[in-house]
């Protein structure tokens, strides 16, 4: 089990891993061995929607044109240190399009921003935008992994097959307080 000072470095860490972001979960049913790809391996469409130094509430909003809601899964809390697994879920047809899991360092956030993501809410890339909290997004790595039963429950898919995601840090004011690994349901073409 990671100790309050770890967990505060990993939420602070530029360069997230699986472990640094699993380190409030042991145990995870729903953890699966990332393969590392380079951007150029990653196929169509999930380059488009993965490779960018956007907020993935933003690209499958537009990918797919349709809002999305968040779902919270779990939530963990050692301290400052805020970690929380969830997935979104398109509002019209509620279509889960991605599993995510954020480790967030609270206090380099305002208590307003602090409070509603808390709440669970409203997607992180949202409750951060409509804030306007300054912000720009720094990819950490992607990689391709083949879901577990878990996950394949998480992602409503009838049977594993191969996902991709990324890896990344969210600086606020500078300074990285967030911590993302973000895996996309399947989809083939835009519009989904």
């Amino acid at each position: 089990m990671f100790k309050e000072a770890d967990l505060r470095e990993s939420a602070l860490n530029s360069t997230p891993t699986a472990d640094t972001l699993y380190g409030l979960f042991p145990a995870s049913a729903d953890r699966s061995e990332l393969e590392p790809i380079s951007p150029s391996e990653m196929p169509e469409p999930y380059r488009q929607l993965l490779v960018h130094s956007h907020h993935m509430t933003v690209t499958v909003e537009e990918f797919y044109g349709q809002s999305v809601d968040v779902q919270v899964l779990e939530v963990a809390r050692v301290g400052e240190t805020y970690a929380r697994k969830i997935v979104l879920r398109l509002q019209e047809t509620k279509k889960v399009v991605q599993f995510g899991l954020v480790s967030i360092d609270l206090s380099l956030l305002a208590t307003d921003v602090r409070s509603e993501i808390e709440s669970g809410r409203t997607p992180l890339g949202r409750v951060l935008i409509q804030h306007d909290v300054l912000r720009y997004i720094e990819s950490a790595g992607y990689f391709k992994t083949w879901p577990t039963a878990k996950m394949c429950e998480w992602l409503q898919l009838p049977k594993p097959e191969m996902l991709y995601g990324r890896l990344g840090a969210i600086y606020t004011d500078g300074r990285p307080a967030i911590g993302v690994m973000e895996i996309l349901s399947p989809c083939t073409a835009p519009g989904g």
